[in-house]
């Protein structure tokens, strides 16, 4: 493979933050060197390990020029991703962590999708989970419904569900990342606040339609062993980012789901000044009592509770695997329209 001329800019950066990864390094490294599109750099951020990582970019650097390596003292994730992000000059920024491994195409397709698409502003890629132990269900149930999301309205419509893109596997175009403010830490999980950030600015987000990424998944991932992956912490980012934009103007906030979701979320709305009137269900165990203050109502009376405002949206809250298609299918049939009358959140 002819490396390019290191004297012109790179089309894409690679942004590669590392962090005790002497395991997976190598094959993440070589990984993005097999790839058949060659006009990159790869901004390979060490933050601080303490294993043999800083030794194996200093020698990977050396055999390939691309590569362009940064030792940082151990400050984090996010400021290993700010201060990667700044070093950057590609055109185009494509995100990867050291425990993953990329598609050969990868960043080729990713290229050419963005280019050939440019209301897209963050394309993505379907995801292969690469398990160093037991399966498990949620994860394995989370990346089922990730590679669901391809194109723009679907992801769209579930981005308060979860994180609808795998950080890994995206591409974005480098300035506009920058003027919304790269990576903050806001307490809570730093990739999906970037994508609600994206979402609340009315950018647009889409997948190629192929697995492009290996995915690791194991008990030393951030999101596994970092306070700020919790439930509690997603839905703080949810709530903020659904005040700022789904939220604004409206007389009146229902939630859908008196149950442990409902009941968490909606702490976090009212602290933040939600017009929160009441809650819906079909629990006869709840239907009657009030939670927070408020009725929980039979979830059948909403026609009439929502008809009695001006501009009232419903927040679908309910967590339990497989209801929330059956609650759009209620509130379709009911003539609300999904991302201007309601929204789910879980």
């Amino acid at each position: 493979m002819k490396v390019p001329d290191t004297a012109a800019l790179p089309s894409v950066s690679v942004l590669l933050p590392v962090y005790n990864a002497a395991k997976t390094l190598p094959a993440a490294l070589d990984s993005l060197c097999k790839q058949t599109f060659a006009d990159f750099e790869i901004i390979a951020v060490d933050d601080g390990s303490t294993d043999a990582s800083p030794d194996i970019l200093r020698t990977a650097a050396a055999e390939d020029s691309r590569l362009c390596p940064l030792y940082l003292d151990h400050l984090g994730l996010v400021n290993a991703l700010q201060q990667g992000l700044a070093a950057s000059q590609g055109e185009y920024v494509a995100r990867m962590d050291a425990d993953d491994l990329c598609h050969p195409e990868r960043l080729e397709q990713q290229l050419d999708y963005l280019r050939a698409h440019p209301e897209i502003n963050v394309v993505g890629s379907l995801v292969e989970i690469l398990s160093t132990e037991a399966e498990r269900e949620g994860f394995a149930r989370y990346a089922e419904w990730l590679n669901s999301l391809v194109d723009a309205q679907a992801i769209r419509r579930d981005i308060f569900v979860e994180s609808p893109l795998a950080h890994p596997s995206t591409m974005l175009r480098r300035e506009e990342l920058i003027a919304l403010g790269g990576y903050t830490d806001n307490g809570w999980p730093e990739d999906y606040d970037l994508w609600l950030r994206y979402f609340t600015a009315g950018k647009q987000f889409a997948k190629v339609p192929q697995t492009l990424l290996q995915w690791r998944d194991d008990g030393k991932r951030l999101t596994r062993t970092d306070s700020r992956y919790s439930v509690e912490n997603f839905l703080r980012a949810k709530a903020h980012y659904l005040l700022q934009g789904p939220l604004r103007d409206r007389d009146a906030v229902f939630i859908w789901g008196a149950g442990q979701m409902g009941r968490r979320i909606s702490k976090h709305l009212l602290r933040g000044g939600a017009p929160l009137v009441a809650f819906l269900d079909i629990d006869p165990k709840k239907i009657g009592a009030t939670l927070r203050g408020l009725p929980v109502h039979k979830a059948d009376e909403l026609p009439n509770l929502f008809h009695a405002h001006q501009h009232p949206i419903v927040l679908a809250a309910v967590s339990s695997h497989g209801a929330r298609p059956l609650i759009r299918a209620r509130l379709d049939d009911w003539g609300l329209v999904e991302t201007e009358d309601y929204w789910c959140v879980a």
